[in-house]
């Protein structure tokens, strides 16, 4: 894909982005990374994870590479950061 403005943080695993992303006929803005799975908001984790991400990546440009589906109005994809896996800062 191409490279994204990281605008606002969701929770330790989703975020949005801008410009939106356009995959098979379907758009949106809110991107939900492979290779980690962070703690749901509200539960032990879950704020120091969304903490974590928003340190790292907002107002960052990241890289949307290889899209497997949308859920839930999310772009599941890989991600990068400063062309490295953004799920290889969360191991």
């Amino acid at each position: 894909m191409a490279d994204f403005l990281v605008t606002n943080i969701i929770d330790g695993d989703t975020f949005e982005v801008n410009p939106g992303w356009r995959w098979n006929d379907q758009t949106g803005t809110r991107v939900r990374p492979t290779g980690y799975d962070a703690k749901e908001l509200g539960t032990y984790g879950g704020q120091k994870a969304k903490e974590k991400l928003a340190s790292l990546i907002r107002g960052r440009m990241v890289e949307l590479g290889k899209a497997y589906k949308v859920d839930r109005g999310r772009l599941v994809c890989d991600v990068y950061y400063n062309g490295r896996y953004l799920a290889d800062y969360f191991s």
